[in-house]
């Protein structure tokens, strides 16, 4: 009897250590970053994208889920405990309570573990067992992806480009009044620096507030334990015609190049390096609705943006010798629900048109890249409304501003992207023959059945594209 009940717990040790191993060999972990450019709505997108992979019963054109094969979906606690966990429930509470709210944005780094028991495809699925894989989302500030543009530029080729771009916004009054009266060849005045830094930040903030997409450092807009540092103490400057070693100009170059050895690098190196999928969203109908120049703003930028991943298929040489590289990047024009569904094509296309220029490069490296409309979070029922005895397809809501419901109909967007791109290339003041209007709405009451997540517009089809492969 003891040597029977002695082989069985060996034999027993033996099948879970092997159960083990297998499980450890055959499970897979994704890193799946989401970010977001100005206004986007990430922290909605990461809590609907969650909630809806939990209750799936809203994620039809998920390929795994429609065949069955997802057996369960569950949050696990997050691997790098050095991070702050995303705070999911309570942002899933205040989209979803008796009276919902959009949820505060994130201002730093945050993950989350999500976990799929999967039965395999194909011809020998049925040889094998369920297997798992580990999606960790890593969600991170739009400023912080921008600021990678900065690790290839010199302060001079910065500040001259920031400069330019400033002359055109009436919210960088002060802050050029304030650089054209300094002379950079003057001996650093820390108070001088100190003011120009600061006031360089308040029309960076002020940017952030109009919805502008291409405000950097980032760092100045979410500075925690470096608040005040000289790191953080630097802001464009004309270059004069001498920089000697103790100038204001010599000083905020090396400030500057600071910030990217101190703040960008060790970002690259700790977490964005370390991506496998990526999310970049953009509030697209806001830069129509603000015109032609913010619409150029938002493809510059979106170019950039695909410029600093380093796209391309992993294999196991890669992580030997290189790091990861970002296998496929999409690009999602946020709140498709402002607009009928007629119109989600249109938007669809000017989305993909400002991306085109970037994106040739990054599919010949390997990588996949798409564009797409979606509404993480869908606020709005469509109707169609009879004006001057024509149909016109809107959309129904609650107005943000003063919680009572409205009608709306935003513009008819062109069927041809150019007609928006060739006036925002020229710099256009306005639209020629058209005009764009957007309100902002509140989250709608929800009344959810068993098994479903929140309503949205393709966001199963989003995740389809980003870790469908891989279940």
């Amino acid at each position: 009897m003891a040597f029977s009940g002695l082989t069985d717990g060996i034999t027993r040790g033996i099948e879970s250590a092997g159960a083990s191993l297998s499980e450890t060999l055959f499970d897979t972990t994704l890193r799946l970053g989401v970010t977001g450019l100005s206004r986007a709505g990430k922290t909605v997108f990461i809590t609907a994208l969650v909630a809806n992979l939990l209750n799936r019963g809203r994620m039809p054109q998920l390929k795994a889920q429609a065949q069955g094969r997802i057996q369960a979906v569950y949050l696990q606690p997050q691997p790098d405990l050095t991070l702050p966990r995303f705070d999911y429930e309570a942002h899933l509470a205040a989209i979803t309570g008796d009276q919902p709210r959009w949820p505060a944005s994130t201002r730093a780094i945050s993950e989350l573990r999500l976990s799929f028991r999967v039965q395999p495809a194909g011809v020998l699925a049925g040889w094998r067992g369920p297997r798992t894989l580990h999606l960790d989302i890593v969600d991170y500030p739009g400023e912080w992806l921008l600021d990678l543009s900065l690790l290839d530029q010199s302060y001079e080729a910065w500040s001259e480009a920031t400069l330019t771009r400033l002359e055109r916004r009436p919210e960088a009054a002060p802050y050029l009044a304030l650089a054209r009266a300094e002379d950079g060849a003057l001996t650093l005045d820390e108070a001088k620096a100190f003011a120009l830094a600061e006031t360089f930040t308040a029309y960076l903030t002020a940017a952030r507030d109009k919805g502008r997409v291409d405000v950097t450092p980032g760092r100045f807009l979410l500075p925690g334990d470096l608040a005040g540092s000289p790191v953080l103490t630097f802001a464009p400057l004309p270059k004069p015609a001498t920089t000697g070693r103790t100038s204001l100009w010599r000083e905020m170059e090396r400030r500057y190049e600071a910030y990217k050895a101190k703040v960008v690098r060790p970002f690259f190196r700790d977490h964005f390096a370390r991506i496998d999928r990526q999310v970049v969203l953009a509030d697209v109908l806001g830069a129509i609705h603000q015109g032609p120049r913010a619409v150029e703003d938002l493809r510059r930028v979106m170019a950039e943006v695909l410029s600093t991943f380093r796209p391309g298929r992993n294999s196991w040489l890669t992580g030997l010798f290189g790091g990861r590289r970002v296998e496929r990047i999409l690009f999602a024009a946020t709140k498709a629900d402002h607009l009928h569904h007629e119109q989600h094509p249109a938007l669809t296309g000017i989305t993909a048109s400002l991306l085109a220029e970037a994106k040739s490069r990054a599919d010949f490296s390997g990588a996949r890249t798409e564009a797409m409309s979606l509404a993480s979070l869908r606020a709005t029922v469509e109707e169609v409304v009879t004006r001057d005895g024509h149909e016109v397809p809107a959309v129904r809501g609650i107005l943000q501003s003063t919680g009572k419901p409205a009608l709306m109909y935003p513009g008819a967007l062109p069927s041809d992207p150019s007609r928006l791109l060739s006036p925002a290339r020229e710099a256009a003041e306005a639209w020629l023959d058209a005009d764009y209007h957007l309100m902002t709405f509140a989250p709608a009451r929800l009344t959810l059945k068993p098994g479903e997540g929140p309503p949205h517009i393709r966001l199963d089809r989003a995740v389809e594209f980003l870790i469908g492969d891989q279940l």
